[in-house]
């Protein structure tokens, strides 16, 4: 563990149990969600090509708000 890190969870350590339960939950959704887009990477790469071929080929509809 890094430095910055202990140093934080000492910070962290100082909380009411509710505030340290609840950024723990913050971390843990974020680890998950973080998890899940290094792992969707080939298929975010094949939707955005789609996109792209589709707006190439005036597929698309583009709306001016």
């Amino acid at each position: 563990m890094t430095v910055a890190l202990k140093k934080v969870f000492t910070r962290l350590g100082r909380l009411s149990d509710k505030e340290q339960n609840a950024i723990a939950e913050i971390l843990s959704r974020e680890l998950t969600w973080s998890k899940s887009f290094r792992e969707s990477q080939s298929q975010l790469s094949s939707l955005a090509a789609e996109a792209i071929t589709e707006f190439k080929d005036r597929k698309t509809i583009i709306k001016s708000t």
